[in-house]
């Protein structure tokens, strides 16, 4: 593989926080072009506003739809999409307790009106409409993105059901999937220029004092995700392959997560969690399916994350953040961003419209979070990517049993023997 350079590694995030840099220092040298400028940053809103629904469709339905004939990789999985299901819920559930203990929004003093809360409905009502619409069309709405998951789930399997990926419907969705990213990413090419422009007009209209704030949620967030890490990884392993288990875990782990802090991709670190997998044991069937969909869908640093900043936005916007309903639907949105728009170019801005669609945020909220996204990504591609492996470790012990650590020790051993043997009759 070609060594890419630092500029190759690091250009999105460098000319990202680049434009948010300079469009601070217009707002806060010239007011008055920040203002001017906002139109720039709205149009760049709105692009990002009409690709989700498409997007969040694609992407699952062509997924689910590839899904066919997996005997022993349908095995896989199933359990890989639990085991991602499952490490998702522990860390939303370990960063609800967190940001009530430190509230990341605590000190801040930014004004920008309250967010309207919808009238209280029923505990049934409520999971009727977060989960069902009443009319298609209403799937077109992006403030109804968990209908629209589940309705491309349930089309995806139908696709699956009718030929998979090989169907007409199948070469389609695959298609249409390409599309989209590729409109996503040409969209990408102007979020500097749109979230400069955004940001200069948040600085000059709510003052420079916007940029301190920033400060509390980073020292919510980098403890956080080590505590996480001391705590959850040790227990995953420990499940996956006992005192073993947690050992070669520590002796491989810190490579792949080293890399991923490094580039911000879990994508590029594949090759390393792919060895550190085949040195700890891990079958390859089973890498070979874990560690690509992990690079997607295995995102327990970007639930932290995720969550960090709902906690942030409702505090900023006046809002309590509280009642298990809230705290629920903070979990549900921070798993799904995670799980199914992570792989799209910009995915984590995509999921940052998620949050903001979904618990009714005004447009202003996003380019604080975008923000805050670029801030915590390094952590959370570390935990994002490291955890792909251990995840690996994990369904292993679900699809082989508790032994498989002690089973391929043996084996090696013996393929080991053998090979010594064959090399002393040779010699003989």
């Amino acid at each position: 593989m070609q060594k890419k350079t630092f500029w190759q590694q690091y250009k999105m995030p460098i000319l990202l926080l680049g434009g948010i840099a300079i469009g601070a220092v217009i707002g806060i040298v010239s007011p008055s072009l920040g203002v001017m400028l906002k139109p720039l940053g709205d149009i760049f809103l709105n692009l990002m506003f009409t690709i989700v629904v498409p997007l969040v469709f694609a992407s699952i339905a062509s997924a689910v739809g590839a899904m066919a004939n997996m005997k022993r990789l349908g095995k896989i999985l199933a359990w890989t999409i639990v085991t991602f299901l499952v490490t998702g819920a522990f860390a939303g559930i370990m960063v609800l307790i967190w940001v009530n203990l430190f509230n990341p929004s605590s000190g801040v003093t930014i004004e920008m009106g309250a967010a309207e809360v919808e009238q209280t409905m029923s505990a049934s009502d409520m999971i009727v409409s977060a989960l069902t619409v009443s009319d298609f069309s209403e799937l077109l709405d992006k403030s109804h993105m968990l209908p629209l998951i589940i309705f491309a789930m349930i089309f995806g399997f139908c696709v699956s059901a009718c030929g998979g990926e090989e169907s007409a419907m199948g070469k389609w969705l695959t298609s249409l999937n390409q599309v989209i990213m590729k409109f996503v990413s040409v969209i990408m090419k102007v979020a500097p220029i749109g979230l400069g422009a955004y940001f200069a007009n948040l600085i000059a209209v709510y003052g420079p004092e916007l940029i301190g704030n920033y400060g509390r949620s980073m020292l919510v967030y980098y403890p956080l995700c080590l505590l996480y890490v001391v705590v959850f990884f040790p227990l995953y392993a420990w499940f996956a392959g006992g005192r073993q288990g947690v050992k070669r875990m520590l002796k491989y782990i810190f490579t792949p997560a080293i890399t991923a802090f490094a580039t911000q991709s879990s994508a590029a670190t594949l090759p390393v969690s792919k060895e550190a997998c085949n040195n700890i044991g891990v079958p390859e069937d089973v890498s070979d399916l874990v560690l690509p969909m992990g690079c997607t869908m295995h995102m327990d640093g970007s639930v932290l994350s995720s969550i960090t900043k709902i906690a942030f936005l409702f505090g900023v916007f006046g809002m309590n953040f509280t009642g298990l309903g809230t705290y629920g639907m903070a979990i549900a949105v921070a798993v799904l961003s995670a799980f199914v728009l992570s792989g799209a170019p910009g995915g984590g801005l995509v999921g940052e419209m998620l949050i903001v669609s979904m618990f009714g945020f005004p447009s202003e909220a996003f380019p604080l979070i975008a923000t805050l996204g670029f801030l915590f990504d390094p952590a959370a591609t570390c935990l994002n990517a490291s955890g792909d492996t251990i995840a690996a470790m994990m369904v292993t012990r679900l699809i082989e049993g508790k032994d498989w650590l002690k089973k391929k020790h043996e084996t090696r051993k013996q393929a080991a023997v053998s090979d010594e043997e064959l090399e002393t009759a040779s010699c003989n």
